[in-house]
C-alpha cells in the first residue's frame, strides 16, 4: 500500500476538522450555544469590539474552511485574526504561549496559515468548482487542437 495515496484525503479531513472546530468557537460566541462564550452560556453582545467581530470571523471563516469554499482567503483571514488575538490579548501577559494561555490562538494561526498556503484539498467545493471548470474547458480545447491538425 502506497502511503502517499492517503495524503490528499487526509489533508481534506484535516481541513474539515479544523474548520469545524473554529466554527464551533464562532457558534458559541455569536449564538451562545455549545456552552456559550468561554463557557459562560451567553453570547457576546453584538458589535462589541473586538470580541464579537472575532467571533463572526470564526463563524464565517470556520464555515468556509469546513466546506472548502474560498478556502485560501478564509484561512488567511482566520490566521490573521488569531495572530491578532495572540499579540493583543495573550503575548502582553508573558513571552511564551504556554505561560500566557495563548497556545490555542497560536496553533490556529499557524494551522490556518498552512491551509491558506496548501489549499483545500480534493474533498472541497473549491476542488469541485475547479474540476467542473476543467471538464467544460477541456473539450473546447481538444476541439480547437483537433481543428488545427486538419
Amino acid at each position: 500500500m502506497n502511503p502517499h495515496r492517503l495524503a490528499e484525503p487526509a489533508w481534506s479531513l484535516f481541513r474539515i476538522v479544523i474548520g469545524f472546530l473554529f466554527l464551533c468557537h464562532g457558534l458559541a460566541s455569536v449564538f451562545g450555544v455549545l456552552g456559550g462564550n468561554r463557557g459562560s452560556g451567553q453570547a457576546i453582545e453584538p458589535g462589541t469590539w473586538p470580541t464579537w467581530y472575532a467571533a463572526v470571523i470564526q463563524l464565517v471563516c470556520g464555515t468556509l474552511v469546513l466546506a472548502g469554499l474560498a478556502t485560501r482567503p478564509a484561512a488567511l483571514l482566520a490566521s490573521g485574526s488569531m495572530a491578532y488575538a495572540y499579540f493583543t490579548v495573550h503575548q502582553p501577559q508573558a513571552l511564551m504561549p504556554i505561560q500566557n494561555g495563548g497556545v490555542t490562538p497560536v496553533l490556529y494561526a499557524w494551522t490556518f496559515l498552512i491551509i491558506a498556503v496548501m489549499g483545500a484539498g480534493p474533498w472541497s467545493i473549491d476542488a469541485l468548482i475547479t474540476r467542473r471548470r476543467g471538464a467544460t474547458a477541456e473539450p473546447v480545447r481538444e476541439r480547437r487542437l483537433a481543428g488545427s491538425r486538419r
